[in-house]
């Protein structure tokens, strides 16, 4: 039996059932006044149980993997067929909106739910998978669910520790989980066709354009440094401007260079210097030393490095120019990951059937896709969130934008299922 197209009202039925349990999804938190909800808590498992609920109730199987993802699968027309995997991530940052991740994973029950109310099986089995940690809140590693998934969970993360000094193996050990069984999440190649994410966009570019939904181009890359200016302290009142060795000066003038040549590299790259801090830090003397940090990201790997290496020569020309020395240490880096173009496509005729058209767009944020592109083809899906505010308690979307990706997504899984089965 040929899938059916969702009609609108169906889709809005799902939209308003997805918002419900995202406010039930909400209210599992470890705070009553704010969304927190990290990984291998006691708030994880309850997030899990639930959903696996509704994934039982969607006309799924249901299961917890050894790292603590949450699985539902939807057999295919034939058994044992490979799946299309769908979903995203179960945990929060601190004080976060509640739609962030479990958007997509909810959306992913609801296009099961729909194929399982039609009594449909594709060629492809659908899986939807809640992942245990994409945000790295606890233990500050992040994709810890999909990295596992895709075998890629280094065994020295096992040492880590979270605030409270509690290392990951004994939390693992304390949610009822073996540590020395992690690998077990790890998936064949072959049992996984492709991964498609629903997430909301994260940023403003689509409630720009007037589009409730966009395909996603490329995750961003990223790079992390610590730098250091470093002069000469001295007295306020007392040493010309013209015989200054000012470090915090050489930053501000860095700093301005920085939003300049990112403007003009491309529309595509950002860069941020997010922290400021200046040695000895009084109020009557000349600062020795500013330490900043500076993050920069971009959807193609080339253009980000380049833009790294002229940002660095333009720092070390300016402390060189002022008396100073300029040093850097890149302490974080993640390297773009591309979507599947052939997905893309596909993505594309599914939001163009319901919107009319489908703007395409980079993700300035990571995604569980990053983990799992190593080994499958990906793809993301973005829906317009309010003022693309996120993880914050004002994240918003609405109704009817949710109403319209479930039904592009459902159009999209259906039609890859069938492309790939």
């Amino acid at each position: 039996m040929t899938a059916a197209a969702m009609t609108p009202d169906q889709a809005l039925a799902a939209a308003e059932r997805v918002m419900a349990r995202c406010d039930q999804l909400a209210a599992i938190s470890e705070t009553p006044d704010a969304l927190t909800r990290v990984y291998l808590s006691p708030q994880h498992k309850r997030a899990n149980a639930l959903t696996g609920d509704w994934m039982r109730e969607a006309g799924m199987t249901v299961h917890q993997d050894s790292v603590g993802n949450i699985r539902g699968r939807y057999e295919g027309a034939a058994p044992e067929a490979p799946a299309l995997l769908l979903g995203s991530h179960l945990d929060t940052v601190r004080d976060a909106g509640r739609y962030d991740g479990m958007l997509g994973v909810l959306t992913a029950i609801e296009t099961v739910r729909h194929l399982h109310r039609q009594n449909v099986r594709l060629p492809l089995a659908v899986e939807v998978v809640g992942f245990a940690d994409e945000e790295g809140t606890r233990f500050g590693i992040t994709l810890l669910g999909s990295r596992a998934i895709a075998g890629t969970w280094p065994e020295g993360w096992l040492d880590q520790e979270d605030g409270q000094g509690i290392r990951l193996a004994d939390a693992l050990r304390e949610f009822g989980l073996d540590p020395q069984r992690v690998a077990d999440a790890a998936r064949p190649v072959g049992d996984i066709a492709a991964y498609l994410e629903l997430h909301i966009e994260q940023g403003p570019c689509l409630e720009q354009a007037d589009r409730a939904l966009g395909v996603v181009t490329a995750i961003n890359g990223a790079r992390r440094l610590n730098c250091t200016f470093t002069g000469q302290a001295g007295h306020a009142g007392t040493v010309p401007m013209t015989q200054r060795r000012d470090a915090l000066a050489g930053a501000a003038e860095w700093m301005t260079e920085i939003e300049r040549t990112t403007r003009e590299a491309g529309p595509d790259l950002v860069a941020t210097v997010g922290a400021l801090q200046c040695k000895p830090g009084a109020v009557n003397v000349i600062p020795g030393q500013a330490r900043l940090t500076l993050d920069i990201r971009g959807p193609q790997e080339q253009p980000l490095e380049a833009l790294l290496d002229d940002l660095l020569a333009r720092a070390h020309a300016i402390a060189e120019r002022r008396g100073l020395t300029f040093e850097a240490d890149e302490f974080y880096r993640i390297a773009a990951t591309a979507c599947d173009a052939g997905l893309q496509h596909h993505l594309a005729e599914a939001v163009s059937a319901v919107q009319g058209d489908a703007p395409h767009l980079p993700s300035g944020a990571g995604h569980d896709a990053i983990a799992l592109a190593d080994h499958w083809p990906v793809a993301m899906l973005f829906v317009r969130c309010k003022g693309g505010i996120s993880h914050h308690p004002a994240e918003s979307i609405t109704p009817d934008d949710v109403a319209l990706a479930i039904q592009a997504h459902a159009r999209a899984v259906a039609g890859l299922a069938t492309t790939h089965g």
